[in-house]
């Protein structure tokens, strides 16, 4: 068989295995996501039997433990076999690029960040290369001491995932590894919106190339973000397609099934008004409804944090536009909180004078603070968003209603006084590490 076959013919089966992995869903449907881990299994094997059948038509030892090695590494597991034979490889041969980055990504793996870390700056000594560019970048994020370290450290990984895009643009995995930095740092520093834009925009740049397009990490990631911009319909169709395309991985279908129950509880909660619709509970908490629960508010402006007067006026929920409502206020009593997962806003039920209710989504708080029922909230200015969404796929459960979506709670003015930064704790957002 050796005869048969030629050098170039084992480093095309190598990479054929890879784009199996990667470019599955090209060729097969989401309906076989399933059968995926074991076709590819499948074909490792293969590809190693043919390696080792032929091992004489390769250029060194070196190279045939860095090609199994690689071959092992196509797992998303740790695989200690892997660790030797790339271990190996390096020690016959340290030039080897392609198996120092293969070694750094099993050590990453077996999460020993250190070595990882080692390994492709290690690679890059020898030759400046896009995949240990963006694999140090995904790295970098890992370390830091204090929140200063940390910030620097991201800030590193940003950077050096934008060379990796650098040495080729259309690469959608270093694409999908600096949204992933962007994303990182937004959380982890002063939480600039043109950085989650910027977030936002890399992971439409790494759907572009089907191999990122495919990853189930960059939905479940991209969703993650949409839950922070108020856009639930997308974050929910995100963690479904994550889901798709890895039924093993159980964690987006969760976060799927919470976010419908989120939801629906919402809708019902504005439909009975938390089931306290024509009930005397309801009607004493509406009679205390008064001027003074606008508080700095009220009086028909406000003074901003530049010191700026703002004219207000006090506008019925049903008056809202979609977006910002710019010189208006917003007055009500809370009927009740919603549990939510921590990385849910937290979120209230208002009701107004005229008996409307609506959600009030408010991010940054801190976990020691909500409101409770019967208190009076007033929000200034507040950015109104449309939800529509079909759970089940059907017009019969489709659920349709607006909410206000609030940055931060120290604009609130609850019971008559202006909520202070005692009240306000970065969001804190998950990001996977499942092809990291």
């Amino acid at each position: 068989m050796s005869g048969d076959v030629t050098h170039t013919m084992l480093l095309q089966a190598v990479t054929d295995l890879y784009n199996t992995r990667d470019l599955f869903f090209e060729g097969h449907s989401v309906t076989q996501a399933v059968e995926k881990p074991k076709i590819v299994e499948s074909q490792m094997n293969d590809v190693i039997t043919l390696l080792e059948t032929n091992q004489k038509l390769l250029k060194s030892k070196a190279e045939l433990c860095m090609l199994k090695g690689k071959c092992l590494n196509v797992a998303s597991k740790y695989d200690s076999t892997a660790e030797e034979l790339l271990s190996k490889a390096v020690k016959l041969d340290p030039k080897l690029v392609d198996a120092w980055n293969n070694l750094g990504e099993v050590y990453w793996k077996k999460g020993d960040i250190n070595s990882a870390k080692n390994c492709f700056t290690g690679a890059l000594q020898h030759s400046k290369n896009k995949v240990s560019l963006r694999n140090l970048s995904m790295v970098l994020r890992q370390f830091g001491a204090s929140r200063e370290e940390k910030l620097q450290f991201i800030n590193d990984s940003v950077q050096k995932a934008k060379e990796a895009i650098e040495m080729d643009i259309q690469d959608g995995t270093s694409w999908f590894i600096l949204g992933n930095a962007y994303l990182a740092q937004f959380f982890g520093g002063t939480q600039n919106k043109s950085v989650i834009t910027l977030c936002m925009k890399a992971y439409s740049q790494a759907e572009k190339d089907p191999a990122a397009r495919n990853n189930p990490d960059l939905h479940f990631n991209r969703s993650m973000c949409h839950i922070y911009q108020g856009e639930f319909a997308k974050s929910l169709l995100g963690f479904q397609t994550a889901y798709q395309f890895d039924p093993s991985w159980e964690e987006p279908q969760s976060k799927a099934t919470m976010i419908e129950n989120y939801l629906k509880n919402l809708d019902s909660m504005i439909k009975t008004k938390c089931n306290m619709a024509g009930k005397n509970k309801l009607q004493k908490i509406m009679s205390t409804m008064n001027e003074a629960d606008l508080g700095p508010y009220g009086g028909g402006s406000y003074k901003s944090p530049l010191g700026n007067t703002i004219n207000l006026e006090t506008r019925p929920i049903a008056r809202l536009s979609e977006g910002g409502n710019s010189g208006c206020v917003v007055c009500g009593k809370v009927l009740a909180s919603i549990a939510v997962d921590p990385s849910m806003p937290y979120t209230f039920i208002l009701i107004d004078a005229d008996q409307t209710c609506i959600p009030i989504c408010t991010y940054n708080v801190s976990s020691s603070y909500g409101v409770t029922q019967g208190d009076a909230v007033a929000i200034p200015e507040p950015y109104v968003m449309n939800l529509k969404v079909n759970p089940n796929g059907d017009d019969s459960s489709q659920l349709k209603f607006k909410f206000i979506r609030i940055e931060t709670p120290m604009v609130l003015v609850v019971n008559g006084k202006k909520l202070g930064i005692d009240k306000q704790a970065p969001t804190m957002l998950k990001v996977t590490a499942q092809s990291e």
